[in-house]
C-alpha cells in the first residue's frame, strides 16, 4: 500500500490551480493555432487572432489566460492500493485556497448561493473522484468559468411548441443577452 500525505496533495492542487489559469495545455494552444491558420473567414480569423495572442501573452507573463479564473473542478483517480495520510477533501480545498490566493487568482465563488458572500479563497472546490485500480493518485485541474450562466435560461416548453417554439426560445434569450 502507497501512502500519499495530505500535505503533498494540498501542495500540488495549489501548483495545479494557478499552472491551469496560466497556461493552456499544449494542445489545446496547438489546436487554436492551427485553427487560426485554417480559418477563411476573416472575422473568425481575427477572434482566433485575438486568442492565440491572448495565450502566447498569458503564457509569457505569468498572467492567468482569462479574468474569470473560475471555480475549481477537482478530478481525482484514487489507487485502491493508495492511503491518503490525512483528509483528503480538506486537503484539495486548502490546495485551492492556497492556489487562488497564492497565485492572485481572482475569487469568485459564494459560499451560500442564496445569501451571495464570496468565500473570499474560492472554496469549497467541486471534487470529483474516481477508486481506480492500482497505487496512484491522479489529481488534475480544469477551472470553470461562470460567464456562461450569466445570461443562461431554462424554460419548460410543451410538445405543442414544436421546434418554432425552440427557436423562438433560444432567439429571445440571445436577444435578451
Amino acid at each position: 500500500m502507497k501512502t500519499v500525505n495530505a500535505q503533498t496533495i494540498t501542495e500540488t492542487i495549489a501548483h495545479l490551480c494557478i499552472d491551469a489559469n496560466r497556461n493552456l495545455p499544449k494542445d489545446v494552444a496547438a489546436a487554436l493555432h492551427q485553427a487560426e491558420e485554417n480559418e477563411p473567414f476573416a472575422p473568425a480569423k481575427d477572434l482566433l487572432s485575438l486568442l492565440t495572442k491572448n495565450e502566447q501573452i498569458a503564457r509569457t507573463t505569468q498572467m492567468p489566460i482569462c479574468q474569470d479564473t473560475g471555480m475549481a473542478v477537482v478530478f481525482a483517480d484514487v489507487g485502491q492500493d493508495v492511503h491518503i495520510a490525512g483528509d483528503f477533501a480538506e486537503a484539495v480545498n486548502e490546495g485551492v485556497r492556497r492556489g487562488y490566493v497564492e497565485g492572485l487568482l481572482r475569487k469568485s465563488v459564494v459560499g451560500d448561493p442564496l445569501r451571495r458572500v464570496n468565500t473570499g479563497d474560492n472554496t469549497p472546490a467541486v471534487l470529483h473522484t474516481r477508486l481506480v485500480p492500482g497505487d496512484t493518485l491522479t489529481l488534475t485541474v480544469a477551472p470553470k468559468g461562470f460567464g456562461s450562466e450569466n445570461m443562461s435560461q431554462l424554460r419548460m416548453l410543451t410538445p405543442a411548441s414544436g421546434i418554432d417554439g425552440v427557436k423562438r426560445f433560444v432567439l429571445d434569450t440571445v436577444r435578451a443577452a
